[in-house]
C-alpha cells in the first residue's frame, strides 16, 4: 500500500486514468439515461416517473459509498499513516456531497406523484439529509485543517470515521421503521426488479462509479499540485529570509 505513497508515482497513475475513465463513465451514464429516459417503458403503476429512478439509485449509492471511502481512508491516515489517504478523503468528499444531493433532489421529484408532498421526515430521507450535512461539515472541518497548514490533521479523520455510523442507520431505514420509501428492490444475490429496468440501472451505476472516480483522481492531482505549490513557496520565502 505504501508503495503508491510517493506523489510522483501517483501522479503518473492518476494521470493515466483519469481522462479513460472520466470519457468511459460519461459515455456508459449517458447512453444509460437515453435508455431510461426513451427506451424503458413506463412502470405500471408509477408510470414515467420511474424513469428517475436511473439517477436517483446511482447517486443514492454513490452518497453512500463515497462516505463508505471517506471511512476506510481516514482509517489508513489514522492507523498507517499513508501520506495520501487524508488527500483521498478530501477529494472524496466534494463529488459525494453533491451525489447525496442529487439523490435528495431527485427523491422529492420521484416522490411528489407517489406521496403527494416534496419531503416527508422519513427514516431513509432524514438520514439521508443527515449525510449531506456531514459532508458539508467534512468538508468545512478539512478545509480549515488546510488552512492552519496540517493537512495530515486527525480530527477530519475522526470525524469521518465517526459519520460512518450513518451509512448503515441509511441503509436499514426503511427495514427497521415504518417509512414510505420503498424497502431495496435489489438485494444480494436477488432483484425484483424487471429486466428492462434492472439492466438500464446497473449499467447507469457503472458509468456514474466511473465518472466519481475519475472527479477524485482529478481532484487529488489539483489538491497535490496546490500542496507541491504552496512548499515550494515555503521553502523559497524562508530562503530569502535566510538571506
Amino acid at each position: 500500500m505504501h508503495g503508491y505513497a510517493n506523489p510522483a508515482r501517483f501522479l503518473r497513475l492518476a494521470r493515466l486514468f483519469t481522462a479513460p475513465l472520466l470519457i468511459s463513465g460519461l459515455a456508459l451514464a449517458g447512453l444509460a439515461l437515453a435508455w431510461g429516459l426513451f427506451g424503458a417503458p413506463p412502470e405500471k403503476l408509477q408510470g414515467d416517473s420511474v424513469r428517475i429512478l436511473f439517477v436517483h439509485v446511482p447517486t443514492a449509492w454513490l452518497g453512500m459509498g463515497a462516505w463508505s471511502a471517506i471511512a476506510v481512508a481516514s482509517l489508513t491516515e489514522l492507523v498507517w499513516r499513508h501520506p495520501l489517504a487524508g488527500i483521498a478523503a478530501r477529494a472524496i468528499a466534494l463529488p459525494g456531497a453533491v451525489f447525496a444531493a442529487l439523490c435528495l433532489i431527485t427523491g422529492s421529484l420521484w416522490g411528489r406523484p407517489a406521496w403527494g408532498t416534496w419531503w416527508v421526515w422519513d427514516g431513509r430521507l432524514t438520514s439521508m439529509l443527515v449525510l449531506l450535512f456531514l459532508y458539508l461539515a467534512y468538508i468545512a472541518l478539512a478545509d480549515a485543517a488546510n488552512r492552519d497548514g496540517d493537512g495530515g490533521s486527525r480530527i477530519p479523520a475522526i470525524f469521518g470515521l465517526v459519520g460512518a455510523v450513518n451509512i448503515p442507520i441509511i441503509h436499514y431505514s426503511v427495514l427497521w421503521w415504518n417509512s414510505l420509501h420503498q424497502p431495496p428492490s435489489i438485494t444480494m444475490g436477488k432483484s425484483e426488479m424487471a429486466p428492462e429496468f434492472l439492466f438500464g440501472l446497473l449499467a447507469a451505476t457503472i458509468g456514474f462509479s466511473l465518472i466519481f472516480g475519475g472527479v477524485v483522481l482529478a481532484r487529488m492531482r489539483t489538491i497535490l499540485a496546490d500542496s507541491q505549490a504552496e512548499a515550494r513557496l515555503r521553502r523559497r520565502a524562508m530562503e530569502a529570509s535566510d538571506e
